[in-house]
């Protein structure tokens, strides 16, 4: 056990581990904004919305079918002149943020759609015939119905978010996924890796347990 103990570089370990930590978090929050934003339009503008426009949907259906689409690794890959152009380098935690946002955004955004598209349409129409605005259906019938989904769809982003961060530390993000390739795989110790997928799946299992205990604090049913 003191050979496994001494095998490991515990201060990159944990300064991968906050790498990962700070990807996942600030990505995190993009992605739900963004994805918000994509679910709403999606169904908004979807036909019999509340905002019906076939052409603003198509529009964003496609730029969310083609992201969600692309296998993360290469959709970094494609992205590295937009990330030289926004940030000025390719390497690093943060350069990693816009590619791992731009393809977790669309994901989320059709888990938002979804939970909107489950919101009763008797409580929608009661809001109509009560004189409700459109934006007042949004803001105080559509969201705050649909919150236990939007959370819980959050959840499950979160947990995608740690395995794009393990991919984009392959090409230099830094982070768990690094340390696991670099130090682990491509040096031959087995015990780095190990105990990189250990702590991945220990924030893993935090989410879950948080991201649990908040979808049944929203659940009003």
């Amino acid at each position: 056990m003191s050979d496994w103990i001494q095998s490991v570089d515990w201060a990159s370990m944990w300064l991968s581990t906050g790498q990962t930590i700070y990807m996942t978090v600030i990505s995190g929050v993009f992605t739900f904004l963004l994805g918000i934003i994509l679910g709403l339009l999606l169904y908004l503008t979807a036909k019999d919305g509340l905002y019906e426009q076939p052409m603003i949907y198509k529009v964003v259906a496609s730029f969310v079918n083609v992201f969600r689409s692309i296998p993360f690794i290469i959709l970094i890959i494609l992205l590295i002149p937009l990330t030289e152009l926004i940030l000025g380098t390719m390497i690093g935690s943060t350069a990693a943020l816009p590619s791992i946002i731009i393809g977790a955004a669309p994901f989320y955004g059709r888990l938002v759609e979804i939970g909107l598209r489950e919101v009763d349409k008797g409580v929608i129409e009661a809001a109509q015939a009560m004189g409700a605005s459109r934006w007042q259906i949004v803001w105080k019938v559509l969201l705050p119905e649909s919150l236990p989904s939007i959370s819980s769809g959050m959840t499950v982003t979160l947990i995608a978010l740690i395995g794009n961060t393990a991919m984009a530390g392959v090409i230099g993000a830094g982070g768990l996924g690094t340390i696991a390739y670099n130090e682990g795989f491509e040096a031959g110790n087995n015990v780095v890796t190990f105990v990189a997928t250990i702590i991945i799946l220990l924030i893993v299992f935090l989410i879950q347990y948080i991201g649990d205990r908040m979808t049944r604090r929203v659940d009003k049913r």
